[in-house]
């Protein structure tokens, strides 16, 4: 070895990539942007950002602009809503983009989970994210020290923000003030003061559906009508469904109230929201706009919501839900084994006839019932031979329907509602003492459920009352109208007037809906 030693340093090249004369290639460098609401005051931030971006970039000579990715008005808690986001990660992945700049940790994300998994898929393209407020580059040393700090923050500024939401619209709820959006709510719409208005086509809908639900159709067959008719849903779909039925039919805003609360949030980054079933306060408001459905035909209908889950419970204690197929399903009944009577399509050496028959000769029920098989003809006949006695003697009958409307009237209980009313009120600011002390309310909330549930009880028993009421002076409409009998069966005064039929081997019992009864002989 020579002590002549000789060391050359020699330096990196500035071009090292390029041949010779080429130019360094400029970075491409992306801008991610981001408000936090629909607000006109945030849609100009919104605007002003892209405007700031597009600015920055064609500052500085080594940069040239890749696109500015901007979401507008969408929440920054979690990224699966936030199309030009997932879209700005899709285009790194592509090697479009070298670099992201964007305005902080909380602008890009809230969710710390989140934001450390983009900022590390970004990391391992070499792609580094810089944000101005905090002065980090993620592809520095000190860079996801500090970025896992100021995501953390970032996450517990959202969770204050959201309980901040939260404690606003518990506010607003105990003012009385509804907030829910109507673009998926059929029969009302908001005016310029967000107050809840009447859409009287939409009405005459839901109008629609309440009337033919009380007459007997069924959820899925209101449903096929209403799109044979061409009608639209609350979301503007040609196609109906049970459920939307069913959500219209149990919406106590067509009758000017509304239980607010209904759901509430369980995870604020998740923003997912489940069925409140006494975890979280509730408010009703009564009367807070106006009325599409009177709350007598309201209460009419959750009864009958309640009465079709089990039309008929057999004797072996088989239940039989509702069934609108046939005017007769459900009130022929046998006098036997009271069970009901099912039709059936009989074909007896080459002749074909309808009958009905006792579901328990049809079904294997445990229980041996030898009653008769009937020709639908013949239950066809004995119903217009019961309309036609009462036709006949209908002088006795008016007098018997004048009595049963004076027995309804005297079952009236508006003095035990307004009780329940005054009480509710008592109760409402004896618990508004108890929270703001701190103390437990415990004893006085179970009082509220209680009477609610005695309210809600009793308004049922009034509908029903106003409903027998008027089934009576139909009834008596019919008797004082028809001037001769009935030639031939008519099933829409059936569905009308008729309860039920008990067949017995001797004879038919006819019961009316008015509370009248004739017996048919066979």
């Amino acid at each position: 070895m020579t002590n002549n030693m000789n060391v050359i340093v020699i330096p990196p090249r500035r071009n090292a990539n390029n041949s010779k004369g080429e130019e360094k290639p400029k970075l491409r460098v992306a801008a991610y942007c981001r408000v936090s609401s629909d607000s006109e005051e945030q849609a100009t931030s919104y605007e002003t950002q892209i405007e700031h971006y597009t600015s920055y970039i064609k500052n500085h000579p080594d940069w040239v602009l890749a696109g500015i990715y901007a979401d507008d008005g969408i929440t920054g808690t979690n990224t699966k809503k936030r199309e030009e986001f997932n879209r700005m990660i899709d285009d790194c992945m592509a090697g479009k983009i070298d670099m992201i700049i964007t305005k902080s940790i909380s602008r890009f994300a809230r969710n710390t989970l989140d934001c450390l998994k983009y900022i590390r898929q970004l990391k391992e393209k070499n792609i580094p994210v810089y944000f101005e407020k905090e002065n980090i580059n993620t592809l520095d040393s000190k860079g996801e020290v500090l970025l896992t700090i100021m995501a953390s923050l970032a996450q517990q500024e959202s969770q204050s923000l959201s309980q901040n939401v939260k404690l606003g619209l518990q506010y607003r709820y105990q003012q009385g003030v509804i907030q829910f959006n109507c673009a998926r709510f059929l029969g009302y719409t908001k005016d310029e003061n967000k107050r809840l208005v009447v859409v009287p086509e939409e009405a005459e809908i839901v109008k629609r559906i309440y009337r033919e639900y009380l007459e007997g159709a069924s959820m899925l067959k209101i449903a096929r009508g209403l799109e044979a008719d061409g009608i639209l849903n609350g979301a503007g779909n040609e196609r109906w469904h049970t459920s939307n039925i069913n959500n219209i039919l149990r919406n106590e805003k067509y009758i000017e109230d509304a239980l607010l609360q209904k759901t509430y949030t369980v995870d604020f980054l998740t923003k997912k929201r489940v069925k409140n079933n006494g975890i979280v306060p509730q408010y009703y408001v009564e009367n807070s706009h106006e009325a599409i459905i009177p709350r007598e035909v309201f209460m009419q209908v959750q009864e009958e919501l309640i009465r079709r889950r089990i039309v008929h419970t057999s004797p072996n204690g088989k239940t039989r839900t509702f069934s609108s197929n046939h005017v007769f399903a459900q009130i022929i009944i046998c006098g036997k084994c009271g069970d009901v009577f099912r039709r059936v399509h009989w074909n007896n050496r080459g002749k074909k006839s309808i009958v009905w028959r006792c579901v328990s000769r049809l079904e294997n029920t445990g229980l041996f019932c030898d009653a008769r098989t009937v020709l639908e003809s013949t239950i066809e006949q004995v119903l217009v031979t019961a309309i036609n006695q009462t036709l006949c003697d209908k002088d006795s009958f008016l007098t018997t329907l004048r009595d049963n409307i004076a027995t309804v009237i005297n079952r009236e209980s508006d003095k035990a509602l307004a009780d329940i009313d005054k009480r509710l009120e008592e109760l409402q600011t004896e618990l508004l003492k108890l929270a703001t002390s701190n103390a437990d309310y415990e004893k006085v909330g179970d009082e509220i459920h209680s009477l609610r549930d005695q309210k809600q009880k009793l308004q049922v028993e009034n509908a029903n009352r106003d409903e027998l009421k008027k089934q009576i002076a139909d009834m008596s409409t019919f008797l004082k109208k028809q001037s001769t009998a009935l030639a031939e069966y008519d099933k829409q005064l059936v569905r009308r007037l008729i309860d039920k039929v008990t067949v017995f081997e001797d004879k038919f019992t006819v019961e009316f809906k008015s509370g009248v009864t004739v017996d048919v002989d066979e």
